[in-house]
């Protein structure tokens, strides 16, 4: 591995990296996710970055697991399981990505489940938005749309609603626990990509069919092949556009990423995780990327595969090559 030679554009120092590790999984039934952190960075994920890739990171040694925040109770809202546990952890996480965002970092986020994307994609929406006065897009990596609304979920699961508070198509009052959104924290739908749907709830195909919203499903990978996908997905964002880049382990099949609370199997090989990671750089547009979804307690023999798929796109999203 070698420090990457694509320039940034949206950053201030291209190897400036704010690193936050984040132990929660709130947003979903299974515990084990939170562990995910200090796997990642147990099996040399630092290191490799600061030593071979030649990043600068600027991390503050502890895994946040926010027990300082967690409310005494905290009933339903809205269908949503767990609200108040959720919203202060994403409140409090996207004024630490957001912390990092203004200073012209890079920002790496280590999951958690995807519902701390509420947090890491507001937080760098409104650094951008103050530091260069720009919309960012958000490429969405997942077995699963994410975007529930609490009206529309089945399990209550905050997990599956991030994409829906994101782009305003969820709100909720001031004085409810997702009011502290503002709209400097929000993204558009129309600079929204999937890639490597392949269960999606019925609400939510009515949700991405009215609202235009570009997916590419696993049918599509199926039927162009990965690398023509990420050209139609970059072409959709432009070359003008900042990336924050979401990449739920469960987008792989089981097959490479066995440990994770949903999986679902005829998902993307690794290598086509790797290469979605590696076409977003090249574009030299990626300002931001969380990697989520990572459970090393699901699989006893899985867990270590998951885990090393995890760190490889991780690697890939930030320079590292094959040649």
């Amino acid at each position: 591995m070698d420090a990457s030679t694509i320039q940034p554009k949206f950053l201030k120092n291209h190897n400036d990296l704010g690193l936050i590790a984040v132990g929660f999984s709130g947003g979903q039934c299974k515990p084990g996710v939170d562990a995910a952190p200090m796997a990642l960075i147990e099996s040399g994920l630092v290191d490799q970055l600061k030593d071979d890739l030649k990043y600068n990171i600027h991390y503050d040694g502890q895994v946040h697991a926010y027990a300082e925040l967690m409310p005494k109770e905290d009933p339903a809202h809205r269908n949503m399981k767990k609200p108040r546990a959720v919203s202060a952890v994403t409140q409090q996480l996207s004024k630490q990505v957001y912390e990092h965002a203004k200073e012209g970092r890079f920002v790496l986020t280590l999951g958690g489940d995807h519902s701390i994307a509420i947090g890491t994609i507001s937080g760098t929406a409104k650094a951008m938005r103050e530091r260069l006065g720009r919309d960012i897009a958000v490429i969405w990596v997942d077995a699963h749309a994410d975007i529930n609304t609490p009206e529309t979920s089945d399990s209550g699961n905050i997990h599956g609603m991030p994409v829906a508070f994101l782009t305003g198509l969820a709100t909720d009052k001031p004085d409810a626990p997702f009011g502290w959104l503002e709209e400097n924290q929000r993204i558009s739908a129309k600079k929204l990509v999937y890639i490597g749907l392949r269960d999606i709830d019925r609400g939510e195909k009515k949700i991405l069919r009215e609202h235009g919203i570009k997916a590419f499903s696993m049918h599509d990978v199926d039927r162009h092949g990965i690398g023509k996908v990420m050209d139609m997905a970059l072409g959709w964002i432009g070359s003008d556009t900042p990336i924050h880049l979401s990449f739920d382990i469960d987008a792989l099949d089981p097959m490479w990423a066995p440990s994770t609370g949903t999986a679902v199997r005829g998902g993307l090989t690794l290598r086509e995780g790797d290469f979605i990671a590696e076409c977003v750089h090249e574009t030299g547009s990626l300002i931001a990327l969380d990697l989520v979804e990572v459970n090393p307690s699901l699989e006893a023999h899985g867990a270590a595969e998951t885990v090393r798929a995890g760190c490889s796109i991780v690697r890939c999203a930030l320079g590292d090559t094959l040649l």
